[in-house]
C-alpha cells in the first residue's frame, strides 16, 4: 500500500482550516508507513514496527520526529507512482531517562526497508545533528538492503552513512540494534558502531546470503547458521548482545546507555550508591585457589567487589577466556576487563585480545575508567594461533592499554606470567594503581617451567629418578618463594600495594576517587597506527 503525495501539492491558497486539515492528514499518512496490511504482516512475523520500536526505546512522549514527509526521488520502474511519506525510515530525537539521543528506525513495511537516496539523507541528517549537539546515535535496523530501482544513488547513500559513522566514532556513542535482516552493504554501518544487539531467530547479518553462497561456493547453510544472532555472538564476534525478543533487546540498549556518557567531553553518568563502599567480603580471602592450576570463576570476584548487581557483560558468548563489561563502583561507571581461569586457563588468544582491545579503546574514548583483574598464564600456544597472527592481535590489546589515558587500576589475583603480564595493564604501560593479592605469582613463567630451564643441566646430571624429582621439587619451592610472589615486583615499585582480598572493594573505590581528576594526554599526532 503506497501513497502518492503528489496530490497534496496545490497551487491554490487554502484557508487556515484547510492547511491544518492537510497537515493532520499527512501526519496520519506518515504514521501508517507501508499501510495496515504490511503492518499486520510485520506483527505476524513476531516483529514490531519502526514506530513501536522507537516508543519502546524512548521515554514516553519524548520522540520528536524529523523529515516525516520526505519521499524518494526515483522515477524509473514506475517508482514515481509509489511514494510513501517518510520513505522507509523514521528519524528524530528523544530521551532515555531524560538524556537526549538521536535515533533512526528502518521501516520494513515500506519497500522492505530498502535504502534510497532520500532515506540515506534522512539518516545522515540525524547523525550530523548528533555530532553537533553531542548526543548518542541509536540505529534500529530492519532492512532488505539497497533499493535496486535507484542503483548507484542507493550505494552512494550507504557510503554517506559510513562516512558519518567514522567521523562520529569516539565522539558520540553509536549503538545498533539488528531487528530483522541486514545484508550486503547494510552491514558495514552497524559494524563501525560501538555495540551491536541482535535478536535470536529473527535478526540476521551477512555480506552474501545463503543462495549466493550456494551458487558460488556450493556450500549449503541456513540464514541462522550463516548470520544469526548466535553465530555472531559466539563465533564471529560481530554482535555484542543477544536477546530472546525485541522488547528485551531494546531494554538492553537502554541499560547499556545508562553506563555511557553522551559524548567524549562528558564524564560517565553517576548513580546513587546504597552499597557500602567500605564493605569487606571475607569470602574473597578463600575464593582464589592456592593451587595455581585450579580454575575458579572470575565472575565471583567481580560480583563481590562492584556495586550490587551492576555488572553488564559485553560479548559474554565470545572469547570466554576474557571477561569484558560495565559495572559501577560507588555509583561510578567503569569498564571491567578480567581473565577467566575457567576457560583456556585465562590465556590470551587471538579472539580474547581483539575483544578486550576494542572494549578498552571504547572506554578510553568516552572517559570510562578501567579496572583490570589479572590471572593470566600467558598467550595461548599453538600453530593455529601463530598462523592466525597472535603476535599482531595480541599487540592490539597492548596498544589499547598503552594508549589509554583514562584512570587504570590493575589487580593481580593470581598469575601474571610472561608478556601477558606486560599486556594486561601493567605499571610499565601507564596503569595508575597496580595491586596484587598476597598469593599472586608474577614471573616470566610458571615455577615448573622456569626450573626446567634454569636448572636443566643440574637436574640432568642426577641419574636416580626419585632423587632428581626431589631436587626438582626443592628448586620449584625455592623459585616460588623468591620469585613467583608479588613481593619482588613490589620491591621494584611495579606493584603499589599488596592487599587482603577481603578489602578489594574499598581499595578500588579509594583508588577511583583518587584518580577522579586524572589528566593525561598523548603526544600530538593525527592518529596512531594500531596493528590491525
Amino acid at each position: 500500500m503506497s501513497t502518492d503525495v503528489s496530490t497534496d501539492v496545490s497551487t491554490e491558497k487554502s484557508a487556515p482550516e484547510d492547511a491544518f486539515s492537510r497537515l493532520k492528514r499527512m501526519k496520519a499518512q506518515a504514521l501508517e508507513g507501508g499501510g495496515k496490511a504490511r503492518i499486520e504482516k510485520q506483527h505476524k512475523a513476531g516483529k514490531l514496527t519502526a514506530r513501536e520500536r522507537i516508543d519502546a526505546l524512548l521515554d514516553e512522549d519524548s520522540f520528536s520526529e524529523m523529515d516525516a514527509f520526505v519521499t524518494h526521488r526515483c522515477v524509473d520502474f514506475g517508482m514515481s507512482e509509489q511514494k510513501i511519506l517518510g520513505d522507509g525510515v523514521v528519524t528524530g530525537t528523544g530521551t532515555i531517562n531524560g538524556r537526549i539521543v538521536c535515533v533512526f528506525a528502518q521501516d520494513f513495511t515500506v519497500f522492505g526497508g530498502s535504502l534510497s537516496g532520500a532515506y540515506a539523507t534522512k539518516i545522515c541528517k540525524v547523525m550530523d545533528l548528533a555530532t553537533k549537539i553531542g548526543a548518542p546515535v541509536i540505529g534500529l535496523n530492519d532492512s532488505g538492503g539497497a533499493r535496486i530501482q535507484e542503483g548507484v544513488e542507493s550505494l552512494a547513500g550507504y557510503a554517506e552513512i559510513f562516512q558519518r559513522n567514522v567521523l562520529a566514532s569516539g565522539v558520540v556513542p553509536q549503538l545498533s540494534a539488528i531487528l530483522g535482516p541486514c545484508a550486503g552493504g547494510a552491514v558495514y554501518s552497524p559494524a563501525i558502531t560501538d555495540f551491536i544487539f541482535m535478536v535470536d531467530q529473527s535478526s540476521y547479518m551477512f555480506i552474501t546470503g545463503p543462495d549466493v553462497i550456494k551458487t558460488v561456493t556450493h556450500e549449503e547453510v541456513t540464514k541462522e547458521e550463516l548470520g544469526g544472532a548466535t553465530t555472531h555472538a559466539s563465533r564471529s564476534g560481530v554482535s555484542h548482545f543477544t536477546s530472546d525478543d525485541e522488547l528485551s533487546c531494546i531494554a538492553g540498549v537502554r541499560k547499556l546507555f545508562s553506563y555511557l556518557p553522551s559524548n567524549n567531553t562528558e564524564d560517565p553518568p553517576r548513580t546513587e550508591c546504597s552499597d557500602p563502599i567500605h564493605r569487606a567480603d571475607p569470602a574473597l580471602d578463600t575464593l582464589v585457589p592456592t593451587d595455581s592450576n585450579k580454575p575458579y570463576d572470575m565472575h565471583q570476584i567481580i560480583n563481590k567487589i562492584i556495586d550490587d548487581d551492576s555488572f553488564f557483560e559485553v560479548h559474554k558468548d565470545f572469547a570466554k577466556n576474557i571477561i569484558c563489561g560495565f559495572a559501577r563502583f560507588d555509583g561510578r561507571s567503569v569498564g571491567v576487563v578480567a581473565n577467566q581461569p575457567t576457560h583456556l586457563a585465562g590465556c590470551l588468544d587471538i579472539d580474547a585480545s581483539t575483544k578486550a582491545a576494542r572494549f578498552v579503546r571504547f572506554c578510553d574514548c568516552f572517559n570510562i575508567p578501567l579496572v583490570t583483574l589479572v590471572d593470566v598464564p600467558g598467550f595461548l600456544p599453538g600453530i593455529s594461533q601463530e598462523y592466525g597472527g597472535i603476535i599482531k592481535h595480541g599487540a592490539k590489546l597492548l596498544y589499547a592499554y598503552a594508549e589509554a589515558t583514562v584512570p587504570k587500576i590493575t589487580l593481580i589475583t593470581r598469575k601474571a606470567y610472561g608478556g601477558a603480564y606486560d599486556v594486561m595493564a601493567s605499571k610499565h604501560i601507564r596503569a595508575d594503581i597496580n595491586l596484587a593479592y598476597p598469593g599472586a605469582e608474577i614471573a616470566v613463567m610458571g615455577s615448573e617451567g622456569a626450573v626446567n630451564i634454569i636448572f636443566r643441566n643440574q637436574l640432568a646430571k642426577i641419574d636416580d629418578e626419585a632423587e632428581r624429582e626431589a631436587k626438582r621439587a626443592a628448586f620449584v619451592a625455592e623459585y616460588k618463594a623468591n620469585f613467583a610472589t608479588p613481593y619482588k615486583a613490589a620491591s621494584l615499585g611495579y606493584i603499589d600495594e599488596i592487599i587482603e582480598p577481603s578489602h578489594t572493594r574499598q581499595t578500588i573505590v579509594r583508588s577511583l576517587r583518587l584518580l577522579a581528576n586524572k589528566r593525561q594526554t598523548n603526544l600530538p599526532r593525527k592518529h596512531g597506527n594500531i596493528p590491525l
